[in-house]
């Protein structure tokens, strides 16, 4: 199968490519990019006026299966990450049951084979039913793909057994994870520890909820060598941690999610559980720091926390609705609207972030679309405004804050493998 792709403005940041090429794609890899590839294709799509990037890679998902089919399954999961742009994603272990063990990592992985469309990476929990008291079979998982461990949902109490399993991780060159949260310290909050949550009277999480864990985790990274990822960082002292472990020369990178900056907790309109998450929309000083983060390339990775709920559990007042909201079909375009006109990054900044940074912390060989790599691919426009509306989501989850909220950045193809798996009003020519 021979595609071409015309006049597209390609964006690869492993290679610092940067202008209007075609891309000749050859079964499932890049065989060439130039300013004009003349050569016959089966396929040929005109991106004249959008952008060719790598396929995003999210380094946070929920997929919900096994055990939470009715709030997504990994088929309807796959699907929303495809139409964000998303190729690659990791799947969460906070599954029913967990993913704690090799039998659980092959099931998962014998899942995405049968139903996902895109690349699945399985996670495996750290510990046994994500407990906290005895460690995961982690060789096991491992053995059997795993290439990253969290406790998501939560953090391990226990410095001893987060520490063994640390030690094991970084044996055998897997990535940690972290979900920062001491939970003693959030104490039944539901929301920032803010004016919001004085006004309509619920309990506040503060920012040491997160910033404790943050300190711990990097200090015991700093003491085992172990490759620690902090997940979904929300707080101003979250970044400055980050950038005195970076200093220390800890084995360190770190992930903001797009509604910690994108929004915050003053547009939060009352007692709504679309607006609520965890970590929690903090405040405006939490969400400019984050953004400086990004920019000075201390948070390096942009991920979605994606985390569909139904319905009926998002109707539920704030005290009594799950954590969570969904995030992989408008994570590219809050972040390019947010950060990309908004003065903060460039677009080159924004893919790699989005792309060659997670791939390369993951340890893949993936969100390079150089010649001779795979062509895992995103083709979008960005220069026509859309409005989110949650009805036209793949995802069975609907549960999202930004209903209504008018971005740019509009994702029309997603290619894996050299395979169209999600298009939408792209415009092509006869081929072969």
């Amino acid at each position: 199968m021979v595609t071409l792709i015309k006049g597209g403005y390609v964006l690869n940041p492993a290679t610092g490519i940067c202008g209007v090429n075609d891309v000749l794609i050859v079964d499932e890899t890049v065989e060439e990019i130039a300013p004009c590839i003349e050569k016959e294709a089966h396929r040929v799509i005109d991106a004249s006026g959008k952008y060719v990037m790598p396929g995003f890679v999210d380094l946070h998902e929920h997929l919900r299966e096994p055990g939470f089919e009715y709030k997504e399954t990994i088929a309807s999961g796959s699907m929303a990450a495809a139409a964000g742009g998303f190729t690659t994603i990791c799947a969460m272990p906070n599954t029913k049951p967990v993913i704690d063990s090799k039998v659980m990592v092959e099931y998962l992985n014998y899942k995405a084979a049968d139903d996902a469309q895109i690349n699945v990476v399985p996670v495996g929990a750290v510990t046994v039913s994500q407990q906290g008291e005895v460690l995961a079979d982690i060789e096991g998982m491992a053995a059997a793909g795993a290439l990253a461990l969290s406790e998501d949902g939560k953090s391990v109490m226990n410095p001893l057994v987060y520490k063994e399993g640390m030690k094991k991780a970084a044996q055998l060159g897997l990535v940690v994870l972290a979900h920062c949260e001491d939970r003693g310290l959030l104490a039944g909050g539901v929301m920032n520890a803010g004016k919001k949550a004085q006004e309509l009277g619920l309990p506040g999480i503060t920012n040491s909820v997160e910033d404790v864990v943050v300190a711990r985790d990097i200090l015991l990274a700093k003491e085992t060598g172990v490759k620690l990822h902090l997940c979904h960082c929300s707080t101003a002292d979250s970044v400055a941690l980050v950038r005195m472990g970076k200093e220390l020369g800890v084995k360190l990178s770190a992930e903001v999610c797009p509604h910690h900056f994108a929004m915050t907790e003053d547009e939060i309109p009352g007692d709504d559980a679309n607006y609520k998450m965890n970590p929690p929309l903090r405040t405006q000083a939490d969400a400019d720091a984050l953004i400086a983060g990004l920019a000075d390339g201390t948070m390096e990775v942009i991920a979605t926390d994606h985390a569909p709920h139904s319905a009926e559990e998002k109707k539920k007042p704030f005290l009594e609705a799950p954590f969570g909201i969904v995030g992989s079909e408008t994570a590219f375009a809050l972040s390019y609207t947010v950060l990309v006109k908004g003065g903060h990054l460039s677009f080159l900044q924004l893919v790699e972030k989005l792309s060659a940074n997670p791939a390369r912390i993951l340890g893949i060989d993936r969100g390079d679309i150089s010649v001779g790599h795979i062509a895992d691919l995103v083709i979008a426009d960005v220069k026509e405004p859309y409005v989110i509306d949650v009805g036209n989501f793949i995802s069975k989850g609907k549960n999202s804050p930004f209903q209504g909220r008018t971005v740019y950045g509009k994702v029309l193809l997603t290619m894996v493998n050299g395979e169209v798996v999600y298009e939408k009003n792209v415009k092509e020519t006869e081929g072969l």
